[in-house]
């Protein structure tokens, strides 16, 4: 017998934000590709820009994260900044992948939300990741030491000063690093975190979910099954913060509605924004 509409889940709303002023990676495109494939299963309508000018108050409102994709560089202006800055007070959540963590590098309440910023990684080569801290629906799925082929970063503070809870830690004994290191990232090395509440937000905001991990350098990343599954635990994860309309009908922000919106429900990038493929 089929569910009435009113007792079907509501589908979460996710913006892929993937904008870059400096150095830009060829995977971007194979990575809007991979998460847009893999929303319908998880019951999430991705949409897809890289103009900064979505970043408004009405247009943000809509959704119940923003994530954003191996970004470089000054990708918001200050209207942008302040609309997003918004949207996280409202309870919306965050998630960071990959080269996220190198833009937006003077704005305060966006490093904080993310975590720490990147500082530099020495050459692509094979390396030991290992599973660490709590269960988590990003690493369940992880064998305790997992073998990948990406970029091991190296950030300018320690996530855990902000709060955030490290999951993954690159193994240093598994790979080459010849620094320098002018930074303390604090032991175990963070690879990937969350934060439960995100700290980019202010004191008398409501606080949602925060994800980031530093993987996903190379396009043939994206193609991996184990990968794809760390990446969407992290986004499940952080749209259960039960602060967005997905989940929570008193949301500020957020999807309320059963059904794919006209803009993301085609589950094509195309469909919402602008690429720059």
């Amino acid at each position: 017998m089929p569910l009435e509409a009113s007792a079907l889940p509501n589908v979460a709303r996710v913006l892929i934000y993937s904008a870059t002023r400096d150095f830009r990676h060829d995977s971007i495109p194979t990575a809007v590709d991979a998460l847009v494939s893999h929303g319908p299963a998880a019951n999430i309508s991705f949409d897809h820009t890289e103009d900064q000018t979505w970043f408004t108050d009405d247009r943000l409102q809509q959704y119940d994260a923003i994530l954003f994709l191996s970004n470089t560089g000054e990708v918001l202006d200050e209207a942008g900044k302040a609309a997003f800055q918004k949207y996280l007070d409202l309870g919306g959540n965050f998630v960071g992948i990959h080269s996220a963590s190198d833009c937006l590098r003077n704005t305060t309440f966006f490093q904080k939300e993310l975590g720490a910023a990147f500082d530099y990684h020495p050459e692509l080569q094979d390396a030991i990741v290992d599973v660490i801290g709590p269960s988590h629906p990003s690493t369940s799925m992880l064998p305790m030491e997992w073998h990948v082929r990406d970029e091991m970063y190296n950030f300018k503070s320690d996530p855990r000063s902000v709060g955030a809870v490290v999951i993954l830690s690159a193994n240093e004994s598994s790979y080459n690093d010849p620094g320098p290191r002018k930074f303390d990232q604090g032991t175990p090395h963070p690879t990937a975190w969350f934060q439960e509440h995100g700290a980019g937000v202010d004191s008398n905001g409501t606080a949602g979910r925060s994800f980031y991990t530093s993987l996903g350098h190379l396009n043939e990343t994206w193609q991996d099954d184990l990968f794809m599954a760390h990446v969407m635990g992290g986004v499940q994860w952080a749209l259960q913060a039960n602060t967005t309309r997905a989940f929570n009908a008193n949301g500020a922000v957020g999807n309320g509605t059963s059904t794919p919106s006209t803009t993301g429900a085609t589950g094509t990038a195309s469909a919402s924004g602008s690429s720059s493929r």
